[in-house]
């Protein structure tokens, strides 16, 4: 066993992942942030408000502006 190569592995695979992610977000990616933010701003009166009268931005598909 080689422990100063695991070492050496591991300690290449955090600077991989502490990289930033350069891919362009996809679809998938924008509706799992939006879901993530409605339930995070579910319980705020002003957000209930936006989300029953304001303008929504967003695709219709995904009815997450729907009262």
């Amino acid at each position: 066993m080689d422990v100063e190569k695991n070492i050496s592995e591991i300690e290449w695979l955090e600077r991989i992942f502490a990289l930033p992610d350069t891919r362009r977000p996809r679809l998938a990616d924008r509706e799992a942030a939006n879901r993530k933010h409605d339930q995070m701003y579910a319980a705020n009166p002003w957000f209930r408000l936006w989300k029953r009268y304001g303008v929504c931005t967003r695709a219709q598909s995904t009815q997450a502006c729907d009262p």
